[in-house]
């Protein structure tokens, strides 16, 4: 009998989320793997720097203030997931180049441009998120941008 294996892809991606579960931002959950050749390089996931004490409904400045989703990031007191998987890289010395990005989240506009510096060549992302000059700049940089369509492990 031969054992049903999760693609690469959907083995990746499973994880990106249970990563994301880690994440103490209160208005999205988002989870990042670096991989390079099937090998787990580093994750992160989005949320405050370490020692800074977690977003709460008081503290979240653009709850308060009502900023849309892709606005004002500035106002932010959290790392993004794909700010955070870079981090995690470089302070272990792991190189991110001809890395994949997995990722539940498309990148915004600040993550595209560290992704591009990073030297990471792939994306394979779950859930949309509307930045039309992240998609451009990935796109010029030649990054390769996957929408990821599988089904998750973890919800079956």
């Amino acid at each position: 009998m031969e054992v049903k294996r999760p693609e690469w892809d959907e083995y990746f991606m499973s994880i990106a989320e249970l990563v994301s579960s880690r994440s103490t931002c209160l208005r999205r959950k988002v989870g990042a793997v670096l991989v390079r050749e099937k090998r787990i390089l580093a994750t992160g996931y989005n949320g405050v720097p370490s020692g800074i004490k977690h977003c709460t409904l008081e503290t979240c400045l653009r709850s308060k203030q009502g900023v849309p989703s892709g606005k004002q990031q500035e106002l932010c007191r959290g790392l993004h997931a794909e700010q955070n998987v870079i981090i995690q890289a470089a302070l272990h010395g792991v190189s991110t180049r001809g890395a994949t990005l997995y990722c539940t989240h498309k990148p915004c506009i600040l993550c595209a441009k560290m992704i591009i510096n990073a030297g990471i060549v792939r994306i394979v992302y779950q859930n949309h998120y509307p930045d039309p000059l992240a998609d451009e700049m990935l796109q010029e940089a030649g990054i390769e941008m996957i929408p990821f369509s599988g089904e998750s492990l973890l919800r079956k």
